[in-house]
C-alpha cells in the first residue's frame, strides 16, 4: 500500500503548491536587449496560455496592428493565436502624456499591462515582453503553452532620440526581402532610424524618373563585377512603409560630390571631363587660351566595381549638377515621410576645396528647401551648416568639433567602435580593418557623451553603426558581420552608461544564443562571451 500512494502523495503535494516543471526564475534574471532602466521582481508568476486574450486601450492607427503583432509572434511559435478582445489579460494602454518612447510593463498574475504615451512605447514593451518569454518565441512552433511569466515591473526609456544602424547597398546590392530582414533585426533591439546608402562609385540603387539612367547603367553592377540591382519607386515606398510600421524611419543618402562613379558613369554631362578612375587628368584645364579648336565634350566615366574610394568627384561650376541634385532631392523626398536626407560629403579628394564648400552649402540648401534637415558625413562641418543640419562623425575628431563649434549636433558613429564591416580579429574571413580590429566588448565598452573631448550629450543627437558592403555580398554575410554588434550599439544607445557592464551583457548575449538558432541566424560566436 505504501508503494502504491506515495507517488499519489506527492502528486497531491504538488497540486496544492502549485508545483511546475518550469524553473524558478525572477524577471530581473530575463535576457533583455538592450537593457532597461528599471526591473523590479515581485511574487508570483502570469500564465500565458491558449486562450489567454490581447485587450486594446486607446487610440491611435498602429494600436491595433501592435496587438495583432504581438499575437502572430506568440502564434507562429506556439501554434496558437491569442485573440483581440476587450477581456483579454494582456493589455496594450497608450496614456496621455507626450514622452513617447519611454514605457512601462506591470506583470501580475491576473494581467500583463504595458504602457506607453506612444505607440512606439507600446511597440517597444513588446519587443521587451517578447524578450521576457522562453526562447522558443523565435521558433516556428516549438513553444508549448502555458508558460509562466515572472511577475514585476519594467520601467524603460531610451538614453538617445537617434537610434540608428546603415546599410550599404550601393557597394553590394540587397534585395528587398534582405531589406526586410535587416529592419526586423532593428526593430526587436529598438533602433528607430534606418540609414540607406542608395549610391555609391560602385552602384546607384534607387529608381530616379526625371533621370532613368541612373539605374539602367549605374545600377548595373557592384563590387566584383556582379550583376547589381537598383528598388524600384515602388519597391523603395514598401521599404518605407515596412519601416515604418515598426517605428523605424528611413533615412535615405545620396553620396555626394564624391562618391559619385557610378552617376558619372550614367551621365557624362555631370562628369567634369575625365575619367577620373583611370587616373586621366582633366584636359579642359589645360588648355592654353589661345586654343581655337572646339572643347571635347566630357565623357562618361567608366562603370567601376572596385573597393578604392576618393577618385570622383561632380563637375560642381555646372548649373545642371544642381539640377540634377534638385531632381535627385525631390523626388526621392516625395516618398521619404521622415525628416532627414543624408547628402553623404566624404572623402571628396579630388574636389578642390572651394569646390567642394559651394557644393556642400548649396546641397543643403536644396534639402532643405524640401522640408528635410540634411545629414553629411563630418567633413561637411568643413562649411557651413546651416541650422538643424547634423555631421556625423565617423573618423574626424577636428571635423566633428567644427560641427559642435557651429552649434550643430552630431551622430556618433566612431568607425573604431561602430562600423559592423571592420573584421573582428585577424582571422575573421569577411570585412576589412583599415579603422579597427572591432570584437565584441570594443563594440560595447564606449560611451557617446564621453567618447570625444568637448562633445557632450547635449551636443549629441544619437548613435549609428554602419555596415559597410565592400565585402558582403548577401544575407548570410551580413548576418555574421552584425551578430553581436547590432546588439552592442543597440544597448550603448538605449542604456545609460552608469548602467552598463560588459559581464551583464555578454552574459545576456549568450543567452540570445538559443533565439539566433532558432532564426537560422549565423553569428560569430565570439571568445569574448561564455557561449
Amino acid at each position: 500500500m505504501r508503494s502504491l500512494y506515495s507517488p499519489l502523495i506527492v502528486l497531491f503535494i504538488c497540486l496544492i503548491s502549485a508545483c511546475s516543471s518550469e524553473p524558478k526564475v525572477s524577471l530581473s534574471d530575463a535576457s533583455i536587449i538592450p537593457l532597461p532602466r528599471d526591473v523590479q521582481n515581485a511574487d508570483g508568476s502570469f500564465r500565458l496560455g491558449q486562450t489567454t486574450g490581447i485587450k486594446i486601450e486607446g487610440t491611435g492607427p498602429g494600436i491595433e496592428w501592435i496587438g495583432s503583432f504581438l499575437a502572430k509572434e506568440i502564434g507562429k511559435a506556439s501554434g496558437s493565436t491569442l485573440a483581440i478582445s476587450d477581456e483579454g489579460a494582456i493589455i496594450l494602454q497608450r496614456t496621455s502624456g507626450s514622452n513617447y518612447e519611454a514605457y512601462s510593463i506591470d506583470i501580475s498574475e491576473e494581467t500583463i499591462v504595458l504602457k506607453s504615451d506612444g505607440e512606439q512605447g507600446l511597440f517597444y514593451a513588446v519587443q521587451t515582453l517578447l524578450q521576457v518569454l522562453p526562447a522558443e518565441i523565435a521558433s516556428n512552433g516549438q513553444l508549448t503553452l502555458p508558460v509562466s511569466i515572472p511577475a514585476g515591473t519594467i520601467n524603460d526609456e531610451p538614453e538617445f532620440g537617434y537610434r540608428g544602424s546603415m546599410l550599404d547597398m550601393a557597394r553590394h546590392f540587397f534585395s528587398v526581402e534582405d531589406v526586410k530582414h535587416y529592419l526586423d533585426i532593428m526593430a526587436r533591439l529598438k533602433y528607430n532610424y534606418f540609414h540607406m546608402h542608395l549610391s555609391d562609385d560602385q552602384g546607384w540603387r534607387i529608381e530616379i524618373k526625371s533621370w532613368p539612367k541612373l539605374t539602367e547603367i549605374g545600377g548595373s553592377t557592384e563590387v566584383g563585377g556582379g550583376e547589381g540591382g537598383f528598388y524600384t519607386q515602388e519597391e523603395y515606398k514598401d521599404i518605407v512603409n515596412y519601416a515604418a510600421q515598426r517605428y523605424i524611419t528611413v533615412v535615405p543618402e545620396i553620396d555626394m560630390p564624391g562618391h559619385t562613379n557610378a552617376a558619372l558613369a550614367s551621365y557624362a554631362e555631370l562628369n567634369p571631363g575625365v575619367n577620373l578612375a583611370n587616373g586621366v587628368l582633366d584636359s579642359l584645364t589645360k588648355l592654353p587660351l589661345d586654343y581655337d579648336m572646339p572643347i571635347v565634350n566630357p565623357q562618361p566615366a567608366e562603370l567601376y566595381t572596385g573597393i578604392e574610394v576618393g577618385f570622383s568627384t561632380f563637375a560642381t561650376d555646372l548649373d545642371l549638377t544642381y539640377k540634377f541634385v534638385d531632381d535627385v532631392v525631390r523626388e526621392i523626398v516625395e516618398m521619404t515621410p521622415g525628416p532627414y536626407f543624408h547628402i553623404g560629403g566624404d572623402e571628396s579628394h579630388v574636389t578642390e576645396k572651394d569646390d567642394y564648400i559651394k557644393f556642400v552649402e548649396r546641397a543643403q540648401e536644396i534639402v532643405n528647401k524640401y522640408g528635410k534637415i540634411s545629414i553629411g558625413w563630418d567633413e561637411v562641418a568643413t562649411t557651413t551648416l546651416r541650422p538643424e543640419n547634423i555631421a556625423q562623425y565617423w573618423g574626424d575628431d577636428e571635423n566633428a568639433l567644427l560641427a559642435v563649434g557651429q552649434g550643430n549636433k552630431v551622430i556618433m558613429s566612431p568607425a573604431k567602435k561602430t562600423y559592423m564591416d571592420m573584421q573582428y580579429d585577424s582571422t575573421t574571413y569577411l570585412g576589412l580593418h583599415w579603422a579597427a580590429y572591432i570584437e565584441v566588448d570594443d563594440a560595447y565598452n564606449w560611451d557617446p557623451s564621453n567618447y570625444l573631448e568637448g562633445i557632450n550629450k547635449e551636443n549629441i543627437l544619437g548613435v549609428e553603426t554602419p555596415l559597410w558592403s565592400e565585402t558582403i555580398t548577401n544575407r548570410e554575410e551580413m548576418e555574421y558581420m552584425i551578430f553581436p554588434r547590432i546588439y552592442a550599439t543597440a544597448e550603448v544607445a538605449w542604456t545609460p552608461s552608469s548602467m552598463r557592464n560588459y559581464d551583464s551583457f555578454s552574459s545576456r548575449l549568450a543567452l540570445m544564443a538559443k533565439r539566433w538558432d532558432m532564426r537560422g541566424i549565423n553569428y560569430y560566436k565570439s571568445p569574448k562571451v561564455n557561449w
